[in-house]
């Protein structure tokens, strides 16, 4: 039986990465940097793209202040695509953290974290995240 005071796993987004012959470096692996468009494809899909298609609506004035990537293992070129596994391991008042694994059935390739700011294109400052933007990040809160 669990023990009732575990905490419950994050929701997870899952974004399906396909590895492109342009990501492969001459060492014939994903280079370390496309590393970082694989991160911010999952989480304009998450933050953008599903809000939207859910009629929420989509953060705007967003800022990454800050990514750590753990390389786990080499991946290569393949036919099938990675997943990229999001969630939400804190929220504050202007910013939040993402968890990343990108990974497949077999094989955890990277870990990554990436802290967000929400931010006031107009005034150049940083904003407070808006009560829908807080309540959609809740759903993949660990």
């Amino acid at each position: 039986m669990a023990d009732v005071d575990e905490p419950s796993p994050a929701r997870r987004h899952i974004y399906p990465r396909v590895v492109r012959f342009g990501d492969i470096d001459s060492q014939g692996h994903v280079n370390n940097v496309r590393f970082l468009d694989y991160l911010e494809d999952a989480r304009f899909g998450m933050l953008s793209i599903d809000p939207y298609n859910e009629g929420v609506e989509p953060f705007k004035g967003l800022v990454v202040t800050r990514h750590e990537i753990d390389y786990r293992r080499p991946l290569g070129f393949r036919a099938a695509p990675v997943r990229v596994e999001t969630w939400v391991t804190e929220i504050r008042a202007v910013r939040f953290t993402l968890r990343y694994e990108i990974r497949d059935d077999e094989d955890l390739y990277v870990t990554a974290t990436s802290v967000l700011a929400a931010y006031d294109v107009e005034r150049a400052a940083p904003r407070r995240l808006t009560e829908s933007e807080l309540a959609y990040l809740k759903r993949y809160a660990e």
